[in-house]
């Protein structure tokens, strides 16, 4: 059998180098998952609170929703070893002198997910449902059921955390010469078209969380354009 051409071998290493992060990802969120089913009662009792009590309308829907909390557990509880393995292959593709970067964005990459689930569910989940369920009246009354609630929960958990790494992803781009002030500041018309779309897709069907999503987007990407500002002066200050 012929080996692969020379041009080709970095190539099937990278694609080597990605199933072996997927691998240990995923090995990190089983292994959170089984952690968190341990306690899913305790933490579903303190996720259903902000609507005081859910129902179920199938035999299986109290058992996914089980099964959906402990995968979003496990994942969050693997996230250290999931967000080391992305930026280590990240780093495969960055040049000697720009993996240094590595070390101070991977810590803070993990401290602004952590910060958009916080927010997500100290702040986004319990407005969501104070303003939503306050139409109810004695002719509505909420009868929420178990899927479609952890199914808001985890779409609002989960877009938290990922938005929340916006201004980690606008400095590193920065830092690495791929982005510049200059072109955030230019192209933030076009961001906020983009974020109001991003916000319309991955939020649940209301305007209410629309503009939940929308707001923090906003002055994330406002706060990656400043700090973009202070690395670009540091990077070529230091290169001078």
């Amino acid at each position: 059998m012929s080996s692969a051409p020379a041009h080709l071998k970095p190539i099937w290493d990278h694609v080597g180098e990605l199933r072996t992060c997927l691998v240990k990802s995923l090995l990190a969120v089983v292994l959170g998952c089984g952690v968190v089913y341990h306690y899913i009662d305790t933490i579903m009792f303190w996720i259903i609170k902000p609507v005081g009590q859910v129902i179920f309308t199938s035999p299986a829907d109290a058992f996914v929703a089980r099964l959906t909390l402990s995968i979003l557990g496990g994942f969050i509880l693997g996230l250290p070893v999931i967000l080391h393995q992305l930026w280590s292959f990240v780093a495969l593709a960055l040049k000697d002198n720009e993996r240094r970067y590595i070390l101070m964005f991977g810590p803070l990459s993990l401290l602004f997910f952590i910060a958009g689930i916080l927010f997500a569910y100290f702040i986004a989940l319990p407005f969501s449902v104070r303003f939503l369920l306050g139409f109810a009246n004695e002719w509505m009354a909420p009868m929420i059921t178990i899927r479609n609630y952890i199914s808001f929960f985890v779409t609002l958990v989960v877009a938290f955390g990922v938005i929340f790494e916006l201004p980690i992803i606008l400095v590193f781009l920065t830092a690495i010469g791929v982005a510049t002030p200059a072109f955030l500041s230019q192209k933030r018309r076009h961001a906020i078209v983009l974020i109001l779309f991003v916000s319309a897709v991955i939020t649940p069907p209301d305007l209410v969380t629309l503009l939940i999503m929308t707001c923090p987007l906003l002055v994330l990407y406002e706060l990656g354009v400043i700090a973009s500002k202070i690395t670009y002066r540091q990077k070529y200050s230091l290169d001078s």
